[in-house]
């Protein structure tokens, strides 16, 4: 009776012993280190996923109640601005100006906000216009932000709205001072 009781526990040793060595096995195969969906590295830098611009795609104004004055649209895979013309001119929107995608490390460059929360950016080559997409979450929580859009254009940042483009012209080019004339007061001031 004891030999048989030292066979049975033999064999569940052995098998004890085999699902071991099995899960180790199995273990060392998933943290294999090379993983083919992340990043590529190399020796200088490591290559990141392409950010989706698609959510560039539309019309933007500066102010919620005036019509889009910025198009940015694709065509045949590179990116494009295009600025609302004068109501004097024969044609709604400007000649496409070519943008293309920045890094992320660039946004001090152009906005107070941790590149972190930023999705993507884009911006003319010669960086007059520079746009980001925040962080759907991070906009909701930053109260200095009531829009995912920030723009820069010639030294400026401000946020944007995204609106539905129109083909209309408007004058946006106009001065609303235009007109005003200021007459020369002759009053002096008394110490």
């Amino acid at each position: 009776m004891t030999t048989l009781r030292a066979e049975i526990i033999y064999k569940k040793l052995s098998i004890l012993a085999a699902s071991i060595t099995a899960c180790s096995a199995l273990l060392l195969v998933g943290c294999d280190s090379t993983d083919n969906n992340s990043p590529t590295t190399t020796a200088d830098s490591t290559i990141a996923a392409k950010p989706d611009l698609s959510i560039f795609a539309g019309c933007y104004t500066v102010s919620h109640d005036e019509p889009a004055q910025i198009k940015v649209s694709e065509q045949n895979g590179a990116w494009f601005m295009q600025m609302k013309e004068p109501a004097s001119a024969n044609r709604v929107w400007d000649t496409p100006e070519p943008l293309e995608v920045l890094n992320n490390s660039d946004v001090p460059k152009y906005f107070s906000i941790d590149p972190n929360n930023i999705d993507a950016v884009i911006g003319r080559p010669d960086r007059v216009l520079v746009m980001a997409h925040v962080k759907t979450a991070y906009a909701n929580i930053d109260p200095l932000l009531d829009s995912e859009y920030l723009s820069y254009i010639y030294k400026g940042a401000n946020t944007i709205y995204r609106v539905e483009c129109d083909e209309v012209n408007t004058d946006i080019l106009a001065n609303p001072h235009a007109n005003i004339k200021l007459d020369k007061t002759s009053a002096t001031t008394e110490l």
